[in-house]
């Protein structure tokens, strides 16, 4: 498979997963159900979703905050429009091919702002593992949350919570073990990971050695709980999710997120993985998925508009700089 068949697929196949996922919930839907999805969603109070807007748009202005703490010690001080500019543009690309938008937000930053664009991207991927340990947090504080609804569930549906610890374990010990296989391995492909990985572990550590490190984590905290509101206020516009409870949403959170790196932006499955985990805490289908689309339409159109504005603005605004 050639490099441009490769490239036409990655885009293609995750846009087709969501309109098989956006099919077969409206195929499977009774046309009673189907009309209580489209009354959620035409009926939704729009207070609430403007109010998520908003929050949304704080966490890509604190991003882009971020980013300009990552720059300085390495000596360089992008203007705030510029970085604000290039993390939406990046974010608009990421539609069309998935994490292309990584490397177009550096791309811009080096041509508007002279910066490397090899030190740019390094600093995007810095933030990124960031990013993971705070998700990966997010996600261990939900599942204490939600241990006695775990319970509930295995014994429902006769799951041994032993044997899933004991296979948790096992994939622990093979983790383990190949992180020892990749250290002391010769052959070509392991030793590609681990130089990736020693990589990331430095990018990592940098993140300590800036004199910003405090104003860093401010906004790596900051731009996780705008995500979270976002996601959170919006339920106040589904009537059957008032008032509501934080475990089920930050379970719904998680699963979200986790559901928008399957396709192009979440299109398709985002709403149905929604839906199915609500359903596990008494919401039904219909408002789960209505509440999935509320939340995906937000702030995809957030998206949409200032990442076309950031693409038609940013050559105007650094028009006497070229």
């Amino acid at each position: 498979m050639n490099k441009k068949t490769s490239k036409i697929l990655k885009i293609i196949l995750p846009l087709l997963l969501g309109f098989i996922f956006i099919w077969y919930s409206l195929q499977s839907a009774t046309p009673q159900e189907r009309r209580e999805l489209l009354d959620n969603i035409v009926n939704a109070n729009p207070f609430w979703l403007i109010l998520s807007l908003v929050f949304g748009t704080l966490s890509h202005m604190s991003r882009a905050y971020r980013w300009q703490y990552m720059l300085e010690p390495m000596g360089y001080k992008p203007r705030f429009a510029n970085s604000f500019m290039a993390v939406m543009a990046g974010y608009l690309a990421n539609f069309g091919i998935p994490r292309s938008g990584e490397v177009l937000r550096a791309a811009t930053l080096s041509s508007y702002e002279k910066v490397p664009f090899e030190k740019a991207f390094g600093t995007i991927i810095s933030e990124r593992i960031a990013d993971i340990v705070i998700m990966l947090a997010i996600m261990g504080f939900t599942l204490i949350l939600q241990t006695e609804h775990l319970l509930t569930y295995f014994k429902a549906n006769q799951i041994n919570p032993l044997v899933t610890i004991a296979i948790l374990f096992v994939l622990l010990l093979a983790g383990i073990g190949f992180i020892w296989l990749i250290k002391r391995s010769n052959l070509p492909f392991l030793i590609k990971i681990r130089k990736m990985a020693q990589g990331l572990i430095e990018g990592m550590r940098s993140i300590f050695r800036m004199k910003q490190k405090w104003a860093f984590l401010f906004h790596t905290l900051f731009i996780w709980l705008m995500y979270i509101l976002m996601f959170y206020v919006i339920s106040f516009s589904v009537p059957e999710m008032v008032p509501p409870e934080l475990g089920m949403m930050l379970a719904a959170f998680v699963v979200g997120s986790l559901a928008i790196s399957a396709t192009n932006g979440g299109i398709g499955v985002y709403p149905v993985a929604i839906g199915a985990i609500l359903v596990l805490f008494g919401i039904s289908k219909q408002s789960g998925e209505a509440f999935g689309w509320l939340t995906w339409g937000t702030q995809t159109l957030l998206v949409l508009v200032l990442g076309a504005l950031s693409f038609i603005i940013l050559p105007l605004f650094n028009r006497k700089n070229n």
